[in-house]
């Protein structure tokens, strides 16, 4: 077996002008090795979460983000483009994953950009001395059922420290016997579903990628549940249920 073969993948972003402004757009490229290394490819639900925070652009300017699982690190790299100050991190135990998080960077003109190793579910000094922050991003992070609960964990520690931080993620429909319903009960997390229609990714073609139109892609926003034990598990729905477009609400994995 020889080398994996690398490449470099283009993505286009753009928006309709807006208040007299020239319709924005947004070219990155960002490096793939074409092997089953999860991180070292963009995923098509990385191309879904980038179009929502490009969507959401104007209001980035200033935030704080930070994206968990990065590898190729594409939603993150869109997020710092659009002005956040972004963080970007992967497992520890993947140095090739974080690696390729620095390419991105270098690709994309963003050498400043910090690139963390935080591993899901281990209370690290690297996690412990993260700055606040106000997003937390994470493409498809939730692939293996036996990683959902370390990831909820290292979620849940950070919204505890930025109460009114998000968790911004998208999600590959696999099985209809996969559910975190439980998890989020038990770590008081609560989850909004939002309907890709709603940014512009309900699309054949998303940034000049033909990769999401093949694929079942759901997005959520995860926050802390209400204090006032308003826990939002009026928003699950049954797993493996059918969504309606539109419906907001819904939790198939």
């Amino acid at each position: 077996m020889g080398e994996p073969r690398r490449a470099v993948r283009r993505y286009r972003f753009v928006g309709d002008s807006a208040g007299g402004e020239e319709r924005a757009v947004l070219v990155l490229r960002v490096p793939e090795v074409l092997d089953p290394q999860y991180g070292m490819y963009a995923w098509p639900c990385a191309v879904v979460l980038a179009q929502y925070v490009w969507f959401h652009r104007r209001t980035l300017p200033g935030r704080r983000v930070l994206e968990i699982g990065a590898g190729v690190s594409l939603p993150g790299i869109v997020a710092a483009k659009c002005g956040a100050q972004v963080t970007l991190s992967d497992s520890e135990e993947l140095p090739q994953c974080l690696e390729i998080s620095q390419q991105s960077c270098l690709l994309n003109h963003l050498p400043h950009v910090p690139v963390v190793g935080i591993t899901w579910g281990r209370i690290s000094p690297e996690l412990l001395s993260l700055a606040p922050i106000d997003i937390i991003l994470g493409s498809d992070v939730f692939f293996d059922p036996k990683d959902f609960e370390d990831i909820l964990t290292t979620v849940y520690f950070l919204l505890e420290k930025n109460p009114h931080a998000q968790f911004w993620t998208t999600y590959q429909v696999r099985s209809a016997d996969w559910s975190i319903e439980a998890l989020l009960y038990k770590w008081k997390l609560k989850s909004i579903h939002i309907p890709l229609h709603s940014f512009s990714a309900d699309k054949e073609h998303l940034a000049s990628s033909s990769l999401p139109s093949r694929h079942t892609i759901e997005m959520m926003i995860i926050s802390l549940a209400r204090s006032d034990g308003g826990h939002s598990s009026f928003l699950f729905r049954r797993l493996g249920r059918a969504l309606r477009p539109g419906s907001g609400v819904g939790f198939p994995l």
